[in-house]
This record gives C-alpha cells, sequence and structure tokens, in this order.
C-alpha cells in the first residue's frame, strides 16, 4: 500500500486489466456554489460541474480539485444541479462559457446529451475535462479515467462470488439508467459473470438515480421480488450506502451480501457491523485534484489532449495521456474490516 502527501496514489489489492471510466445544471431550483481560491494567478479559472450537487463522492472529488487549484493560483467554483441529470447538466456548461471560464471539469450523466453545450464552450475558448464519467471522446479535451473498465467491473464481480460461494441470484443497484460508467461497468460484469461464473444468475437491474430514498427503496423491492436472493452489486457511492442502510435493520443483514463502490467513511459502519465484508473503490479525492491539473496544463498550452503529452499533477506526480485522450488515475482498492480505519474520505 503506498501514500503520498497522505492521499491513496495507487492502491493495489488485486489484479486487475487493462483500459474506462461512479455515483451537478438545472433550471430555477437548482443550486450552485463557488469558491475563489487565490488572487494571483487567478486567470486559470476552473470550475467543477459534478453530477449533482450534495453527493458524499463528488463532495469528495471536487474538494480535490479546490485543493489543486489553490495551489496552482488560480480560481475555483463549484456549480451543479440537485438532481443527477443530463439536460440539467446543459444551462450550467453554457453559463461557464458566457462567463469565460478557462477550463470545466464535468462528471457526465450522459455520453451525447451535453455535447452541444460543450462544443459551443470549446468553441469559446472553454477546456472541457471530463472525470469520473465520460462524454463521447470527441466532445471534450480529456478525459481522468478513475480506473479501467474492466478493472473496476472484475473487483465487483471477483468481490460478489467469494462472498456469496461463487453460486447464487444476484442483482444490480445502478445509478440513472443513461449514466455512462455505470452502464460500461454493468455491461463488462454482465460478461464477466457468464464467462467465470456460470452458477452466478444475474436476475435483476435496477435504478437508483443516485438519490438516497430511491436506492433504499429499491433495495427493498429487490428482496421483496426475489427471495431467493444472495448478493447484491451497487456500483454507485449513494446506491451501495443507502443498501447497506436497508440491509442494517434488515432480516436479510448476514444473509444477502452486498458489494460495489463505496467511500471509506460512509461504509465503515456497515463493514464493522458486519451489514458488508468488502467494497471497492478509488481515491475520489486524487481523482479531482488530477482532474484539476490536467485542466491548468491544458489552459497553459503545456498539452493537446493527444496520445503521449505529458504534464506533472503537483504531488501525484507525472501523468501520460493515452488513447482516445484517456489519463489513468490507477487500480481499484479493496476495503475490508481489516484495513478500512486507515483511511478518512
Amino acid at each position: 500500500m503506498k501514500f503520498r502527501n497522505g492521499r491513496i496514489t495507487a492502491l493495489v489489492a488485486v489484479a486487475l486489466s487493462a483500459s474506462l471510466g461512479l455515483t451537478a445544471c438545472g433550471g430555477s431550483d437548482s443550486k450552485s456554489s463557488s469558491d475563489g481560491s487565490s488572487s494571483s494567478g487567478g486567470d486559470v479559472s476552473v470550475t467543477f460541474l459534478p453530477k449533482n450537487l450534495g453527493n458524499a463522492y463528488f463532495d469528495t472529488s471536487d474538494a480535490g480539485g479546490k485543493k489543486a487549484v489553490k495551489e496552482f493560483g488560480g480560481t475555483y467554483a463549484e456549480v451543479g444541479p440537485d438532481a443527477a441529470s443530463p439536460d440539467a447538466q446543459v444551462p450550467f456548461i453554457n453559463t461557464a462559457a458566457q462567463q469565460g471560464v478557462k477550463a470545466l471539469v464535468i462528471s457526465a450523466n450522459d455520453p451525447k446529451a451535453i455535447c452541444d453545450a460543450i462544443d459551443e464552450a470549446r468553441d469559446a475558448g472553454t477546456k472541457v475535462v471530463t472525470f469520473d464519467s465520460d462524454t463521447s471522446a470527441d466532445c471534450r479535451d480529456l478525459y481522468i479515467n478513475q480506473a479501467t473498465a474492466e478493472g473496476i467491473a472484475k473487483v465487483q464481480v471477483d468481490q460478489i462470488a467469494e462472498q456469496i460461494g461463487d453460486s447464487g441470484e444476484v442483482a444490480i443497484l445502478s445509478a440513472a439508467a443513461n449514466a455512462t460508467n455505470q452502464n460500461a461497468w454493468i455491461e463488462l460484469m454482465k460478461k464477466d459473470l457468464a464467462a467465470d461464473h456460470p452458477n452466478i444468475k444475474l436476475v435483476d437491474t435496477v435504478y437508483g438515480d443516485d438519490d438516497d430514498q430511491k436506492s433504499f427503496d429499491q433495495t427493498a423491492a429487490l428482496l421483496q421480488k426475489h427471495p431467493s436472493l444472495k448478493g447484491i452489486i451497487s456500483p454507485t457511492t449513494v446506491g451501495i450506502a443507502a443498501a447497506a442502510r436497508y440491509l442494517s435493520t434488515s432480516s436479510s443483514k448476514g444473509k444477502v451480501a452486498l458489494t460495489g463502490l463505496g467511500t471509506p467513511n460512509q461504509m465503515r459502519d456497515y463493514v464493522k457491523d458486519g451489514t458488508v465484508t468488502s467494497f471497492a473503490l478509488w481515491n475520489p479525492e486524487d481523482l479531482g485534484y488530477l482532474a484539476a491539473y490536467a485542466a491548468k496544463a491544458l489552459v497553459d498550452g503545456d498539452i493537446t489532449g493527444k496520445s503521449g503529452d505529458t504534464f506533472t499533477a503537483g504531488s501525484l506526480g507525472d501523468f501520460t495521456v493515452g488513447d482516445n485522450g484517456e489519463v489513468l488515475l490507477g487500480d481499484p482498492f479493496v476495503f475490508t474490516k481489516d484495513n478500512i480505519d486507515q483511511f478518512n474520505f
């Protein structure tokens, strides 16, 4: 396990395979916030647009972005809607472009629905970096990929297989039905299950829309609809926490396994009380930190987003742009009761 300045930089607990990237713009009922981070070098203005505000995962990733922007003396802002939907992100993209923001860092709620707005922003001179969830490659400058899609899918399938004895019915509790990263992971999980786990049957996939209450209710509905269910995979930080909250006080605790992608702080109690055996994630703070430095490198002209470009991301070190303008943060890490207290995010 390797740390750099108190953050996880390369956490490898399982052997993973090779190259994508959990769990935000609206009208008058959407909220936004901005927080300038420095008075010097403010010509590098970076605005973070997560899938939605009030999401613990994005609170952490955007805090990493804010830290990076402060380090390099730029101006930081965070804007977004209450609910995660692609249409809601469009007005925020338009406003940022009109304001002359130098760089937008976006977690896309849809791979194509926001591309017209992004194209207009780029035409106006705004650099666009996606992180966590990508758009089509032709409508952004860079994509900061938290881990490969194959690796993320495999680690979740491996965990659920181990926890249910590689046999039985499982279901998936996802975020939004059109979330780019979620759908990519789910398709790869289906392939992994079919190829390597013939005795595990995927009986349902449901969507909690990264909403705590809806995810909680979907968990209850899954257990009622599938009384023989042995496990749930939730590849979203909101979903896994809501599912764990339901299971922790239900008769299914200890009988129905739960794994997926979550943060240590939100899952700690559920791991310690036996509701959850293990789950996985990367460090979202590092993801936001890396995205901010990538945005700066684009604005400064140090890179253009082509394969082979290199840049330095503060304390995280040097990174190289890969195919399709992707930059890889690292591998997922598996959290258990034996290691979870080593982390605080």
